[in-house]
């Protein structure tokens, strides 16, 4: 039978990562924990449900991600957030694929609760993941803060049966405020990589993310927070221009990650 490595990074992450931890257990040989030095009780509540636990200081999603593939006992990696877990469905096509593994890495469809319904439609669903794969054909990319692991130029890829529920922002200000972070932590990336804004990015990115989240992806079909998903998501692609445009007038300094 394969091993897996089950890799998950924290920052107080206490209200979650036992119940990810959980949901794990049973497909995974080894459960590794990396933590960004939680103030709470993740550090010692992810111990008691028998993980390892490394601490690193966070350099970025991307950089961290790296980190913490790196660090597992085991060449076949399995990549989970604190606020996701695995489906019944989904860790049955894991256990299965422990005792035939006939692909180097595996796509998985994630979904996302949000304002007491999961969503089914715009961009967040399917919104497939690279989660499981063997950590020799595997490559990261994206820019933070979204990593993106993909596979290597040669690797092998399959699909896995089953989702992996991501239990995402619990509020409209929750939303907010992820939205408001996670822009100015792109705006940075973007500038450290010699991106530059324009008003015409301001202009029409925005509005094309709306339009395309919201109707060719059919988000319009989850309701009230299926709007709101494709507004925020404009509104986070606005929030991003304008400040990556700040940072290159000297009007606001590049914003440090948290």
């Amino acid at each position: 039978m394969i091993r897996i490595s089950a890799v998950i990074m924290t920052l107080n992450e206490e209200k979650n990562i036992v119940d990810c931890l959980e949901s794990i257990g049973a497909v995974a040989d080894e459960l590794l924990v990396v933590d960004s030095f939680s103030t709470d009780d993740t550090v010692a509540l992810a111990r008691q449900a028998g993980a390892r636990v490394l601490q690193h200081p966070f350099e970025g999603h991307v950089e961290q991600r790296a980190y913490s593939i790196a660090q597992a006992k085991y060449e076949r990696v399995l990549v989970l957030d604190a606020d996701e877990r695995l489906s019944g469905e989904l860790r049955r096509s894991i256990a299965a694929v422990r005792q035939n593994w006939t692909q180097d890495c595996y796509w998985c469809k994630r979904l996302s609760y949000f304002g007491g319904r999961w969503i089914r439609h715009g961009a967040w669903y399917p919104d497939r993941k690279m989660r499981l794969f063997d950590r020799r054909k595997y490559k990261i990319g994206g820019i933070n803060p979204h990593d993106r692991l993909e596979p290597a130029k040669g690797a092998t890829e399959g699909t896995l049966e089953g989702d992996i529920l991501h239990y995402t922002n619990e509020s409209l200000e929750d939303r907010a405020r992820t939205v408001n972070a996670f822009s100015s932590i792109a705006a940075r990336a973007y500038h450290e990589r010699g991106k530059r804004g324009s008003i015409w990015r301001l202009l029409f990115k925005p509005f094309f993310r709306f339009f395309v989240e919201y109707f060719i992806k059919r988000g319009f079909l989850d309701g009230f927070y299926g709007f709101i998903i494709a507004r925020t998501s404009s509104y986070y692609v606005f929030l991003r221009e304008v400040k990556l445009l700040a940072i290159e007038r000297g009007d606001e300094k590049p914003l440090k990650q948290k």
